[in-house]
């Protein structure tokens, strides 16, 4: 039997302010799209937005449904807007923030397991910013959040 250690680095900010510009807006675009979030059985409206590698920044939402668990993550629903209409894009950062937010937005399992397959897809890591109503905590990957991805052996691109 051999024990292995994990290291997990991540950056911390107590205070938006003292991120750089580029981040403040991106999470800025995540805390608007939580206003368009439909999420009356929970009340956790989540917000995301992405920054790709030529600036450009798209959002979503959660979106909840009375037919639970029929309803999606924003994050989730973000990505894969993303491979369905703009596969030929590179992510660099991802934000996520909820309203509440007392405390920092963390994916969830499955969105984890989205953000490193999408990662794996384009061939590079993706930043990812974690909102609270002030802190924030940004990861460089998502290797990060999910060291042990499920991976598919046997599958091909």
């Amino acid at each position: 039997m051999e024990t292995r250690h994990i290291d997990l680095d991540y950056s911390y900010y107590s205070d938006r302010c003292e991120l750089p510009e580029e981040d403040r807006i991106l999470l800025a675009a995540a805390e608007k799209a939580c206003t368009t979030a439909y999420a009356p059985y929970s009340g956790f409206r989540v917000g995301a937005a992405v920054r790709f590698d030529d600036g450009e920044v798209l959002s979503s939402s959660n979106q909840e449904s009375e037919a639970f668990p029929s309803g999606i993550c924003a994050e989730r629903g973000l990505l894969y807007f993303v491979q369905a209409n703009r596969p030929q894009k590179k992510i660099q950062s991802l934000a996520i923030v909820s309203s509440p937010a007392p405390t920092e937005c963390t994916p969830c399992g499955a969105c984890r397991q989205v953000i490193a397959d999408t990662e794996q897809r384009q061939k590079a890591p993706i930043r990812i910013l974690m909102g609270g109503e002030r802190s924030t905590i940004i990861v460089k990957s998502a290797q990060t959040l999910l060291p042990f991805r499920f991976t598919l052996t046997s599958a091909k691109e």
